[in-house]
């Protein structure tokens, strides 16, 4: 067998040739291009290097201050949050007379998933929707109250 080269097979189209239009519309389009870079800054990836300095001693004096503006940032971030009333509430108010049924319901309901004795696909998504609806109407006003 012998190596044939593409280049030199004949195309069964022929190649169109660059017209007045085609011309015209590479100026135009590179014309806009241009008007439009005027008015936006050009940033390049190796000006940001360039302008930075190379002089240690202002390296030196950036970390000193910068040390000691750290310190009271840490002391700051070492303050204690308030724990989280929510899960309380909503845990309270799950066991409410209101919601205690729809609870039991949904607890039933995975209960009977999980044994395998639900119809196949069968999920407790709309039983728990209706649990955490009831639970959240609950404790919404009483966790606004709250937090004023």
């Amino acid at each position: 067998m012998s190596h044939t080269s593409f280049r030199n097979l004949p195309l069964p189209f022929p190649l169109p040739q660059p017209s007045f239009i085609t011309e015209r519309y590479i100026i135009t389009m590179s014309s806009i291009t241009s008007f439009f870079s005027s008015f936006l800054p050009t940033i390049q990836a190796d000006a940001a290097a360039e302008e930075k300095p190379a002089d240690e001693n202002n390296a030196q004096v950036d970390s000193e201050t910068s040390d000691s503006e750290e310190a009271p940032a840490e002391v700051e971030e070492e303050e204690e949050e308030a724990e989280d009333s929510h899960p309380a509430i909503r845990e309270e108010c799950q066991n409410s007379a209101k919601c205690a049924p729809l609870a039991k319901h949904f607890e039933h309901c995975q209960e009977k998933v999980q044994a395998g004795e639900g119809f196949k696909g069968e999920d407790c998504v709309e039983e728990m929707f209706h649990m955490m609806h009831c639970a959240e109407g609950c404790a919404a006003p009483k966790l606004f109250a709250k937090l004023r």
